[in-house]
């Protein structure tokens, strides 16, 4: 029996970028189209089959520890890319300054959907949902330098919508434009003391 749903929800690519150097800055630059490797986009810089781990699981590891890379993209919603925009009291923001890798438009309250959950396109380049991103500093310094007065707010008005983090599941080409259909896992929410 399958253990994840395909679900008739879907959206469309609107955005493709890539962080070609985050120790220089955060900022991705866009792509028409992302080709994906089991290692993640080419040119993007949290790319790798393992990364050095960070503080989103200091918990488990110190700082620097290889694992395995879950991070490889940062996916965002227009939706909440929007909401964001109006928190910090601009018109609109490009998505190169959250370091996103790609957005999407038309799963409501994108950054909660399940971790273990697909996104796969009609050509069957599939990507795993890891986990919410959670907002962080590093995205105000490029908005406040380019828009001064506005980027402070960014880790605020970023709360809950974030996106998430993923990785390649199957090898493919994305491109702006594109339709993914949203898979979730097959399973009823973690209710501890149940059983």
């Amino acid at each position: 029996m399958p253990a994840l749903i395909p679900t008739e929800h879907y959206a469309t690519i609107r955005w493709l970028g890539v962080v070609p150097d985050r120790a220089a800055s955060l900022k991705a630059m866009p792509r028409e189209a992302l080709t994906l490797t089991y290692a993640g986009p080419e040119e993007e810089d949290h790319g790798g089959l393992t990364r050095p781990s960070c503080s989103r699981v200091l918990s488990q590891y110190p700082r620097d520890t290889e694992i395995r890379n879950t991070r490889q993209l940062c996916v965002m919603s227009a939706e909440e890319l929007a909401v964001i925009a109006a928190g910090i009291d601009v018109a609109a923001l490009d998505p190169g300054y959250m370091g996103a890798t790609m957005v999407i438009e038309g799963i409501a309250d994108f950054t909660y959907v399940p971790p273990s959950s697909r996104l796969q396109a009609e050509s069957g380049a599939t990507i795993v949902v890891d986990m919410e991103n959670r907002p962080c500093m590093l995205p105000a310094r490029g908005i406040e330098a380019d828009m001064p007065g506005h980027g402070k707010a960014v880790k605020n008005a970023a709360k809950g919508r974030r996106g998430v983090t993923a990785w390649v599941e199957r090898e493919g080409v994305l491109r702006i434009g594109e339709k993914l259909r949203l898979h979730i896992p097959d399973q009823r929410p973690w209710a501890p003391g149940m059983i």
